[in-house]
């Protein structure tokens, strides 16, 4: 529950937190990881919420950033608008991948410190870390090796925006954070399945698979179909509900401060991960499709493994609570839902 003004101000000057109601703007709020973030800071309790039209502001135009923070005059900011997407979208769209994200990076988190936003949250990505980096994935691996090539433009982009946050701190003071989540999952995934992640496009295909519906080649199939999946299914992934996530950015947002970390930076993540077979074999039993699973050897696999270490994140005081397939069963519902089917 939310505690007092009293103590809420309190916390703010001594520990980096946020006043219940400061005007806290969350950016990309309709998306999947800003709509989960707008959902837990009402949970608790914060009333300053500034959303406004901000989704209908072309982040990328430099004039259009800053005349929208120029009237929004938030004090903290949420940056979770990004150009994502899997595998497929990443391979085949590295110039827009890198380009929209470097311009959304800098237009806001400039226009941000122009505004003088006391506070602010950068929502990165695991894939920043070095392909053959150990495992766990250490906040102090960054920049020590060679990208996965197929999401290295998506990669570049978010160490970018951690370096802007990094040098604003540095040498201006800034309190502006950079969260590196491993892979999200949740309602309001995107479940195209040229664009979507991993664990959503196994939902559909399962699905659709089972339902009988035109597999993505438009042929009729039976139920029960075979679904064919992308590699080897060797790939180890960790998987976070994006609710999870979202907990997390309000749990920081109360009660660290950039100055309290390594270059403001910590992972968020469960600290565990299973193959993409095993995610498979989990996915295929929530949905409950009994049919074939198989692998199209031909598709890369993408990196090796991205499991982060959680230690930094979990010495502050907050971890996970959603199971995995108790996560699955409920995005699953959700998209089952949505479809109408």
């Amino acid at each position: 529950m939310l505690q007092s003004d009293a103590a809420a101000e309190t916390k703010t000057k001594e520990h980096g937190g946020i006043d219940a109601h400061s005007r806290i703007l969350v950016v990309g709020h309709r998306g999947l990881v800003g709509s989960a973030v707008v959902r837990a800071l009402r949970r608790h309790g914060y009333d300053g919420l500034v959303l406004g039209d901000v989704s209908e502001v072309d982040l990328t135009d430099q004039v259009a950033a800053r005349a929208f923070f120029e009237r929004a005059r938030p004090q903290v900011i949420v940056l979770a608008a990004a150009k994502v997407g899997g595998i497929v979208a990443n391979w085949e769209q590295p110039y827009e991948f890198i380009a929209v994200n470097l311009a959304i990076e800098l237009n806001v988190i400039a226009a941000a410190f122009r505004a003088g936003v006391e506070k602010l949250v950068f929502l990165g990505s695991s894939c920043i870390y070095p392909r053959e980096a150990p495992q766990p994935l250490k906040e102090e691996y960054l920049l020590t090796g060679p990208l996965e090539e197929t999401n290295r433009a998506y990669a570049v982009a978010k160490i970018a925006g951690i370096e802007l946050c990094r040098s604003l701190n540095r040498q201006y003071g800034t309190d502006y954070l950079s969260l590196m989540p491993t892979n999200l999952y949740g309602p309001g995934d995107n479940f195209d399945l040229r664009s979507s992640h991993v664990l959503p496009a196994m939902i559909r295909k399962f699905h659709e698979a089972k339902l009988g519906l035109p597999g993505p080649d438009g042929a009729p199939r039976q139920p029960m179909a075979p679904v064919v999946l992308w590699g080897t299914g060797r790939p180890r992934r960790e998987l976070l509900h994006v609710d999870d996530l979202a907990e997390a950015v309000v749990y920081l947002l109360e009660h660290v401060a950039a100055a309290d970390l390594p270059d403001g930076l910590v992972n968020v993540g469960t600290g565990h991960d299973q193959t993409i077979a095993a995610l498979a074999e989990l996915t295929q039993r929530v949905v409950g499709h009994t049919g074939p699973i198989e692998w199209d050897t031909s598709k890369p696999d993408g990196t090796p493994q991205k499991q982060l270490d959680v230690s930094r994140i979990t010495a502050l005081g907050w971890q996970p609570r959603i199971e995995l397939e108790e996560g699955i069963r409920a995005t699953y519902e959700w998209y089952v839902e949505q479809a109408g089917a």
